[in-house]
């Protein structure tokens, strides 16, 4: 084994999210539920993942804090934005995710954590309503005060290192526009202009996030760190970033039954996803605007699996061009089921000689009990990513995100296999460890 070339994780982790709704409140109850000793971090792969390094004889199966310095779940401090000025516990209970007998032994830590106010834009998110929001001149004014907010943070909690993640609400579909997405100078000149339309509040918590030198992640399907002006500033200020979209319920389970399809040779004439949800992301996400953002993250998930032109007469039919099967994802919002999210997928496929069967998928999940894990996965790994010096899109990060980021610039495709893009996540733990990146992704 060659040395680790990972700093180590001395000093406190600040973690400050964006958005105090149902996931982030989930997240840090568990945190500090299983601190206490009173919860297991279950569905978090860098608290229970164990990853071959080394082979044959010198073969060993290790948890990811035995190949790496990371930090442990004591070391982390919570911090956050939201539109509503509730903390943390009176979000937990309003948010009705957990009972109140696993969010009490915390209460004391939870009511701490009171959110700094939010740079907020109605227009990006109509059916959301809150008074805890900035008085911002402009969008570079915007920019300044997150800043101050991150810097202010640092200095009363004594952190080491901050990581910054978003998990709020799904913004309006921004497309990328090259006049002003392409080249950080031009980036910055429209939020100096004020040009509200390009600019959304989540690229004003990126844009503060990596010039405050913390990593930044996208858990929600915005075009926020997905262009090249932030890949730029990335480059720049040598700090990871990685999006977008938790990948939470039902594209986990496209990203890793559809491969069972290609791998059988089975043909797909269609695949229809639907889901029903009513928590805060569902009533935004009810907004057609909204919704369009949500809709292209879950689409890109099969092209890139199950692909037309390699295998045609498998992928090649199914819709009116007759080009490739027919993919659909829908999202209704139904207050009654709360966080309680019902995905059903019906997935139309064909065997020898063409003769037609379906397979018919009911996942019952609770969203923010599958992405609480998520958070903290790629909260820590981020700050590993940081501390190894690795900064840019961190492509290994693929396996916990919807739609994973790529240089669509270049023609680059993204990863969407689950198994491939665990391969991913593997090899970088090993290399940065220091062993050999020893699997194949093909």
């Amino acid at each position: 084994m060659t040395n680790s070339n990972v700093q180590k994780a001395e000093g406190k982790l600040g973690v400050l999210v964006v958005g105090l709704g149902a996931v982030s409140t989930t997240f840090m109850t568990g945190v500090l539920m299983v601190r206490k000793g009173l919860a297991k971090p279950i569905g978090s792969m860098t608290q229970y993942d164990k990853i071959r390094v080394g082979r044959g004889a010198d073969k060993k199966y290790l948890h990811y804090n035995e190949i790496v310095s990371m930090p442990s779940l004591n070391d982390i401090v919570f911090g956050a934005w939201d539109v509503y000025p509730a903390n943390a516990y009176e979000s937990a209970l309003n948010c009705e995710v957990l009972k109140e007998k696993d969010i009490e032994p915390v209460k004391d830590e939870l009511v701490k954590i009171v959110p700094m106010k939010a740079a907020f834009d109605k227009n990006y998110a109509k059916r959301l309503d809150g008074n805890n929001v900035k008085d911002c001149k402009d969008r570079w004014d915007m920019v300044e005060q997150i800043r101050e907010d991150i810097r202010k943070f640092k200095a009363e909690t004594g952190v080491s290192r901050i990581v910054v993640l978003w998990a709020a609400s799904t913004e309006i579909y921004v497309p990328v526009d090259e006049k002003i997405h392409y080249h950080l100078a031009d980036l910055e000149a429209a939020m100096k202009a004020d040009d509200r339309e390009h600019v959304a509040p989540s690229m004003c918590y990126a844009y503060a996030a990596l010039k405050e030198g913390a990593p930044f992640i996208m858990g929600a399907p915005n075009t926020t760190v997905d262009i090249p002006a932030m890949w730029e500033l990335a480059e720049q200020t040598k700090l990871p970033i990685a999006g977008k979209d938790f990948k939470t319920g039902q594209t986990l389970v496209k990203s890793g039954f559809s491969p069972i399809l290609g791998t059988r040779c089975l043909g797909l004439s269609g695949w229809f996803s639907t889901n029903i949800l009513g928590n805060r992301d569902g009533l935004v996400l009810d907004e057609p605007a909204n919704f369009h953002t949500k809709e292209v993250s879950k689409l890109s998930t099969l092209e890139t699996i199950l692909k037309p032109d390699v295998q045609p007469d498998l992928y090649g039919h199914g819709n009116a061009e007759d080009t490739q099967y027919y993919h659909k994802v829908r999202i209704n919002y139904y207050p009654p089921r709360n966080d309680n999210k019902e995905g059903w997928d019906n997935i139309d496929i064909f065997g020898w000689m063409g003769y037609p069967m379906q397979i018919k998928i009911n996942f019952l999940c609770r969203d923010s009990i599958l992405a609480a894990p998520l958070c903290l996965d790629l909260v820590l790994l981020s700050d590993l990513a940081h501390r190894a010096g690795r900064y840019g899109t961190q492509r290994f990060l693929s396996f916990f995100l919807k739609a994973p980021m790529h240089d669509y610039t270049q023609g680059e495709e993204a990863v969407n296999h689950l198994y491939q893009q665990y391969t991913m996540l593997k090899n970088a733990i090993r290399e940065m460890g220091g062993y050999e990146a020893d699997e194949e992704i093909d």
